[in-house]
């Protein structure tokens, strides 16, 4: 076999495969049995028809597209492994010669992987919000626990600032044509939040219940957006809300606590975990934002197409299983499905350079990973999912996503050499450690040895299923028709 590569642009390469004839018996030969074995013919016993029998009775064509089609995959991974490129997604192949007795000729165009030439990573200056702990953020987080255990009274006063309406809502045009997307009742409604229709607060505050008003409001959403309409609402109901005071009976009844000195001081560990985890989140933006603003990354089209689509479908599964269509959903954000696909894409491609930087650091650091820490990786992405390990991991095995997981253990890896390294501040001037972010896996009473066991033994087990097959998957590439077949 010989095979030639010509570089088609950065992200893109055509494979030219030329095979003879003779190196494709051992195909025609496993076509001629895959036939017999599937024919019945008067005189002979399935899987023992001669091939002259079948190229009499059903034509040699046949089984040279038989053969063909199971040979170029392998012939395809072959000239890849020569090649030494990264492929990604499906080929796109072309049969561009075959006759009988005469060489096999086809091309195969595919993604490839871009070269990254990659500026200095190590020593990056990153400035993130600091984590200090003020007794305002213990207070708002106290207040947020209170909400929880919030009690509603009815006041027979006006309307102000804060409180809680119930109310109806019906809408019409100038005409006085009823707008059907604008009838709503038994409405829940804080006076100023703003998250209804336009000029609502204005309207419903000193309203009384049993109160009605009609008002003018421009719709921001649905087929009549930016439509001026009259909106008649109608107070049901004024409440307050009443937060309980943090006291011993509080802590005692919203928490494991039994003071409220121990649950506020609960509150402020909390609020200093969740402020270094915010310093985690942004160290990392910031880092990859820095990198990938000095480089460029060229992205294969076909595959970010491939990706743009999942997650489209991602997101059309998601709302389905909460019972909104994709439409419904954008009706209610006020988007058209042209700024959806814009942003999906924009996302897409925003994390797809990124995975190709994080690989190629990766990849020059000689960055590996180990069973244990794929295991961990998992049962850290199992918990996030708030799925147990092993179900997760057999679910990322049926899906054939195990080397995705490989990928995603060794990208976090190259994360870390970058934060590690990287001089990190807060805007006070502080000097920020990560380092105890930055620690791999799940505790050690996060999961026990089962459970790791359990998970270790699932992946094992995918990987003696999946083949050597190179990323694209050549074993299922799809084969056009052999010309003159």
């Amino acid at each position: 076999m010989k095979s030639a590569v010509e570089t088609l642009n950065p992200t893109r390469v055509r494979l030219t495969v030329e095979v003879p004839f003779e190196e494709l018996k051992p195909s025609l030969d496993e076509a001629y049995k895959k036939i017999a074995g599937q024919v019945n013919v008067p005189g002979f016993r399935k899987g023992k028809v001669p091939p002259q029998i079948i190229d009499q009775r059903f034509g040699r064509g046949a089984v040279l597209e038989e053969a063909v089609n199971n040979a170029i995959p392998q012939f395809y991974a072959d000239a890849v492994t020569s090649a030494e490129i990264e492929v990604l997604g499906q080929p796109q192949v072309d049969v561009t010669k075959f006759e009988d007795g005469d060489e096999l000729a086809f091309t195969a165009e595919v993604d490839v992987r871009p070269t990254i030439e990659l500026p200095d990573y190590k020593g990056l200056a990153i400035t993130v919000d600091p984590a200090e702990v003020t007794d305002e953020d213990i207070d708002e987080a106290l207040t947020q626990l209170r909400s929880r255990f919030a009690a509603f009274t009815t006041v027979e006063r006006p309307a102000e600032d804060g409180d809680y309406l119930t109310l109806d809502l019906s809408g019409a045009t100038k005409d006085g044509e009823k707008i059907d997307e604008a009838q709503a009742t038994g409405l829940t409604y804080v006076v100023g939040s703003k998250t209804l229709v336009e000029g609502l607060d204005d309207a419903v505050t000193g309203m009384s219940a049993g109160d009605e008003k009609t008002f003018e409001s421009k719709l921001v959403a649905g087929p009549r957006k930016d439509e001026v309409v009259d909106i008649t609402v109608t107070v049901t109901a004024v409440k307050v809300r009443e937060l309980p005071e943090v006291d011993d009976e509080f802590a005692q009844m919203a928490s494991s606590f039994d003071t409220a000195e121990e649950l506020r001081a609960d509150t402020a560990q909390w609020v200093a975990r969740n402020k270094k985890l915010n310093q985690g989140g942004q160290a990392r933006d910031k880092v990859l934002e820095t990198l990938l603003e000095q480089i460029e990354i060229p992205l294969p089209e076909a595959f970010l197409h491939n990706e743009v689509h999942f997650r489209q479908d991602s997101i059309r599964n998601q709302l389905a299983q909460a019972g909104l269509s994709l439409e419904a959903y954008l009706e209610h954000e006020g988007q058209t499905q042209e700024e959806f696909d814009a942003d999906v894409e924009k996302r897409a491609a925003e994390a797809m350079r990124a995975q190709f930087l994080l690989d190629a650091i990766a990849r020059k650091e000689e960055v590996t990973i180990t069973q244990e820490e794929i295991t961990r990786h998992l049962i850290e992405r199992a918990q996030s999912a708030g799925m147990n390990p092993d179900q997760f991991a057999q679910q990322i095995v049926q899906a054939g996503q195990a080397q995705m997981l490989v990928a995603e253990a060794v990208r976090g890896k190259a994360l870390a050499i970058l934060l590690t390294s990287a001089v990190v501040t807060d805007t006070d001037g502080n000097p920020v450690d990560l380092s105890d972010l930055l620690v791999d896996g799940v505790g050690p009473d996060d999961e026990g040895d089962d459970t790791e066991a359990e998970v270790a033994e699932t992946l094992a087990a995918a990987e003696e299923t999946e083949g050597d097959a190179p990323a694209g998957g050549a074993a299922s590439i799809a084969i056009p028709t052999i010309p003159g077949s």
